[in-house]
């Protein structure tokens, strides 16, 4: 199969899907990779490491997607790239349908067939998923902790505290890998930790991390009472395919300390937090009722060469198997496939963008 691997275009996004070695692998499988110059520039991988794997560099989007027959990206593509996609094309990349309205419809009149990373489910697990999510949830610890910083607009408060000081207070809402990321890194530095979420299981796995944490179920009231005390509240709920349930209302946050600081990783999905919205790293930060408020919907693009090395493992063997029989015979890329012969096929994308 004519595999094609476009530049990213999000704003700040340096992600490539594939690093060369993983391409390589391709190659010995008898496929042929395309690859647009300086796709992998953002992540340390210069055009002259994909030739020397056997893929084929070409000068523009335009050139890539008429050329190919599978376009793996990162992330979901962008009004610009509309018109390059094709009927007859594979895409496989994030998607995040449910919050994103217009590249469903768009992906429907192509009549394409659309495979999302986060949908790819292997017995209960998102292999594609995760490890963004183990990134982004360390990320919003690193990212939230410099908010609070008083030149940036936050409360001036140190997670882990010194001796004689209070400890900053992390709230998280939701124990998958993102929110048990987010746990882990709160908790190394000393933060006074509380995480909220549904099950007892999740719970007995956050309370493990230490003494400062706290694990709680994600009943409202217990939910309310949290947010009002945190300094850094961070949303990580999923509900594969679908919206982001709204955990924390407005008026949670208006009620909150001024200068603390809101990241939820679920934007991408609409978020959890009722005040959130989608943002850029150009434009990361917005204030709302006093609160700063990070709604950056591709984290990981920040550290474009962890990511692109964490990504490109678990993605390469889900490639072969696409390329080999268009995921046939693999009930988890079945589970992926959002969109097909211009339909929305995926039962929780197809529910949340129902009228």
């Amino acid at each position: 199969m004519r595999i094609g691997i476009p530049k990213e275009v999000k704003v700040r996004e340096g992600r490539v899907a594939l690093i060369p070695p993983a391409v390589s692998d391709l190659v010995r499988n008898g496929h042929e990779v395309f690859i647009q110059s300086t796709a992998g520039v953002a992540s340390g991988y210069p055009d002259e490491d994909y030739l020397r794997v056997g893929s084929r560099i070409v000068p523009d989007a335009a050139v890539l997607y008429a050329s190919v027959q599978m376009v793996l990206k990162v992330k979901e593509p962008i009004a610009p790239e509309y018109d390059l996609l094709r009927k007859d094309h594979i895409l496989f990349s994030f998607l995040h349908l449910a919050s994103t309205p217009k590249l469903a419809q768009a992906l429907k009149e192509k009549g394409l067939t659309a495979v999302a990373f986060e949908t790819v489910e292997d017995n209960g697990r998102l292999p594609l998923l995760a490890p963004m999510s183990d990134i982004a949830g360390r990320l919003s610890v690193h990212i939230g902790a410099t908010l609070l910083h008083g030149h940036a607009g936050g409360r001036g408060v140190m997670l882990g505290g010194v001796p004689s000081t209070e400890r900053g207070h992390v709230v998280i809402l939701g124990a998958g890998v993102a929110g048990g990321n987010a746990v882990a890194a709160a908790a190394a530095l000393g933060a006074q930790v509380t995480v909220l979420a549904p099950r007892r299981e999740e719970l007995e796995r956050m309370h493990a991390f230490g003494p400062n944490v706290t694990a709680l179920p994600s009943y409202t009231p217990l939910i309310h009472e949290a947010v009002l005390s945190a300094d850094l509240l961070i949303g990580a709920v999923l509900i594969p395919g679908a919206k982001a349930p709204k955990l924390v209302t407005a008026e949670m946050v208006r009620r909150m300390k001024p200068g603390s600081v809101i990241i939820d990783i679920s934007v991408d999905q609409g978020g959890c937090i009722e005040t959130i919205r989608p943002t850029d790293y150009d434009h990361p930060t917005y204030v709302q009722d006093g609160v700063v408020h990070f709604g950056v919907t591709n984290m990981p693009g920040a550290v474009p060469r962890t990511a692109s090395q964490a990504l490109s493992t678990v993605l390469t063997p889900y490639v072969l198997k696409l390329a080999s029989d268009g995921g046939q015979k693999d009930p988890a890329i079945a589970k992926g496939i959002n969109v097909a012969s211009g339909k929305i096929v995926h039962p929780m994308v197809a529910a949340a963008l129902s009228p």
